[in-house]
C-alpha cells in the first residue's frame, strides 16, 4: 500500500507577508522611491543591516544572492534579499528531494535485492536461469551479495543450467542526469544510475569501486594498486611510476571515457602516503552480477551459462534468497549528512516507480513537483531536473526552500529527516557531515543546523538555527555567480549571526565572513581533489568540509 500524501496549507503567516510585501512595494513606487524608507520593516531590528553588511563581501561583487530568514513557529519572514530569484541550489536540491522521499515513500521504506528462478531443483541442480532483481537499492555491499549467494548455496543449489540474469528493469535505462558534466564521468559524485548496483564501503557511493595505489618500495618501480571490492569486472591499466623520495606527487586515477579500464598515470615518491581513489563504473548492473557471480563461485555455485543484463523476472518466480536495505530513516543520515549524489537519484526513481509505475526521472521528479505544490511550494517559480542538485539547470529561489523549510516541521517523519541534517561543528563525521569543519567557536556550533551545497560560482546553505533568545530560525542563503573559489564563509557569518542574536528582542550581535584556510589534515592517504567548485564531502573522504 502506497502511504497517503499528507496535504497541508501554506502558513497563513508567510502569506500574510507576502502580501503585505506586496502592498508596500507597490506604495514605493507610486510615490517614486526605489525601494522602503531606511527604518522600515526588519531594519528596526538591526538584523536587515547586518546582513547585508555581510553580503558586501567583495567576493559576492558581481554575483547573485537570495537569502531568507523566517521566524520557524509562525512563518513571519525577517529577512528578505532577492527571495523570489532563481538561483542554481546545487546540493540544496536534496531538501525537496528527500522531504519528497520521506512523505512519498515513508520513513520505513526499504529496498529489496532478491535471487529468484523459475526452475525446479533436483539432486543439487537448479535447471533453469537464476535472476538478480533490484530494485534501486545504492547501499547494497559485496557483503550482501555474498550472504545472498550463501542463501542460495545454503538452500541447497550447487549447479545452475541456464544463466545468470540481471533484472534491473524496475528503473529505466537513463543512467546519467540532465546536463551533468562530461568531464565528472569518473568522479564518484557523477556515477551511473541503476535499479541495481554495489557500492564499496559504508560511504554507500553505489556504482563505484575505490582503487588505492601505494608506492614501490624502491624507484623505478610500479606502484602496487588494490581494488575495492576485488572485481575483474573493471581492467587496471597501471602506467604509474615510483620515483625518489621528495619528488612531486603527480599520480592520477580516471576510468576512460565509455569503458571500464582504469588508468593509473603519473608519479608518486616512494615513502609518500598511498593515493586513494573511488571511480566510476560503466553499467553498475554488470558490476553487481560480476560480483555475485564471483561470490556464488566462492560458495560453491556453478552457473553453467553467461551473464544476462537487463530483462525482467517472470512473475512465475520463486525466490530463493532476499537482502533487504535499512529504512529510509536511516539510509537518510549517509545521503544528507555526506551529500551523497546517488542516493537522491534513486529515491528520485523509486518515487517515481511507487506513485507512477515509472522508475524514471520524469516519473519521480513529477511526484516530487506534486508534493511540493501541497506543501505550498509555488512550483512554478523553480525548476528541478535531478534529485541531487548535480545539474546546473536546476533553479530554486530562497523563498521557496525557506517556505518548504517551514511547511514540513509538523509532518509525522520530521524528526526523523532534521536529524539528517549536517550539525555545525560536530566533529564526527555521522553527525557533522559537510558541516563539521564550520562555525566551530561560534554560538552556531552545535546549534545549526543545514544543507551544504556547491558548484563552480553556485554555493548555498539552508536550515535552522536557534538564536540567542531561544527564537528557532529557519534560513536559506543561495549564492551564485561569484568567481572566487569558496563563499562559504559568507554564509557561516549570517548564520553566525542568527545565532549570536535576539532577533525578538532586536539586540543584534553581527558576524563577519571569516578567512576560509584550507589545508590538508597530516598521516591520510592522498585523495584526488574533484574540481574546486563542489561539495566538500565529495572530496573523498571528506577531509576538507
Amino acid at each position: 500500500m502506497r502511504p497517503v500524501t499528507r496535504t497541508t496549507k501554506p502558513r497563513k503567516s508567510l502569506i500574510r507577508g507576502t502580501a503585505l510585501g506586496l502592498a508596500a512595494l507597490l506604495t514605493w513606487t507610486m510615490l517614486g522611491l526605489a525601494g522602503p524608507p531606511a527604518d522600515a520593516g526588519p531594519s528596526d531590528t538591526g538584523l536587515k543591516g547586518a546582513i547585508d553588511e555581510i553580503l558586501t563581501d567583495p567576493r559576492l561583487d558581481g554575483g547573485a544572492a537570495g537569502v531568507v530568514v523566517a521566524d520557524a513557529t509562525t512563518g513571519d519572514t525577517l529577512y528578505q534579499r532577492d527571495g523570489g530569484d532563481r538561483l542554481m541550489p546545487a546540493s540544496n536540491t536534496k531538501i525537496p528531494t528527500s522531504v519528497a522521499a520521506m512523505a512519498l515513500l515513508g520513513p520505513d521504506y526499504r529496498f529489496r535485492t532478491e535471487v529468484l528462478s523459475t526452475g525446479r531443483q533436483r539432486a543439487g541442480v537448479l535447471h533453469g536461469d537464476l535472476y538478480l532483481r533490484g530494485t534501486g537499492d545504492p547501499t547494497t555491499l559485496a557483503a550482501d551479495y555474498d550472504r545472498l549467494a550463501a542463501r542460495v548455496a545454503a538452500a541447497g543449489v550447487r549447479w545452475v543450467t541456464g544463466r545468470l540474469v540481471a533484472d534491473d528493469t524496475r528503473f529505466d535505462t537513463h543512467r546519467l542526469g540532465r546536463s551533468w558534466a562530461a568531464d565528472d564521468e569518473s568522479s564518484y559524485y557523477s556515477a551511473q544510475i541503476s535499479a541495481l548496483t554495489l557500492a564499496p564501503d559504508t560511504d554507500y557511493d553505489s556504482g563505484t569501486v575505490v582503487v588505492e595505489a601505494a608506492a614501490a618500495t624502491s624507484a623505478g618501480r610500479r606502484p602496487s594498486v588494490t581494488l575495492t571490492p576485488k572485481t575483474d569486472y573493471v581492467r587496471v591499466d597501471n602506467r604509474a611510476t615510483t620515483v625518489g623520495a621528495g619528488r612531486p606527487d603527480t599520480l592520477t586515477v580516471e576510468r576512460a571515457h565509455g569503458t571500464n579500464t582504469i588508468v593509473i598515470s603519473g608519479e608518486i615518491p616512494v615513502g609518500a602516503s598511498p593515493t586513494k581513489e573511488w571511480i566510476t563504473v560503466d553499467e553498475p548492473t554488470g558490476y553487481a552480477a560480476a560480483v555475485f557471480a564471483d561470490a556464488l563461485a566462492a560458495h560453491g555455485v556453478h552457473v553453467t551459462g553467461p551473464t544476462r543484463l537487463g530483462v525482467r523476472t517472470p512473475s512465475s518466480a520463486k525466490p530463493l534468497a532476499t537482502h533487504r536495505s535499512m529504512p529510509l530513516k536511516e539510509l537518510m543520515l549517509p545521503f544528507m549528512k555526506l551529500s551523497n549524489n546517488m542516493h537522491a537519484e534513486a529515491l528520485t526513481k523509486a518515487i517515481g516507480h511507487e506513485i507512477s509505475g515509472g522508475g524514471s526521472w520524469d516519473a519521480g521528479l513529477a511526484a516530487i513537483d506534486a508534493y511540493l505544490a501541497k506543501e505550498g511550494v509555488d512550483t512554478a517559480q523553480l525548476r528541478q531536473v535531478d534529485g541531487s542538485g548535480l545539474s546546473r539547470m536546476n533553479l530554486f529561489p530562497a523563498a521557496q526552500l525557506a517556505r518548504l523549510l517551514l511547511a514540513v516541521q509538523d509532518a509525522p517523519w520530521y524528526a526523523d529527516w532534521y536529524a539528517s541534517l549536517p550539525v555545525a561543528c560536530a566533529p564526527d563525521r555521522a553527525v557533522g557531515g559537510t558541516l563539521r569543519r564550520r562555525m566551530c567557536d561560534t554560538p552556531a556550533a552545535l546549534n545549526a543546523r543545514g544543507k551544504t551545497g556547491t558548484l563552480t560560482g553556485a554555493s548555498a546553505l539552508s536550515g535552522y538555527v536557534t538564536d540567542a533568545g531561544g527564537r528557532r530560525l529557519v534560513y536559506t542563503v543561495v549564492l551564485n555567480n561569484h568567481l572566487a573559489p569558496s563563499v562559504k564563509s559568507i554564509e557561516d557569518a549570517v548564520v553566525v549571526t542568527l545565532a549570536s542574536s535576539d532577533t525578538a528582542a532586536g539586540t543584534i550581535a553581527p558576524a563577519r565572513p571569516r578567512s576560509e584556510p584550507r589545508s590538508e589534515p597530516r598521516n591520510q592517504p592522498r585523495v584526488m581533489d574533484a574540481s574546486p567548485g563542489v561539495e566538500c564531502t565529495w572530496r573523498k573522504p571528506g577531509l576538507f568540509c
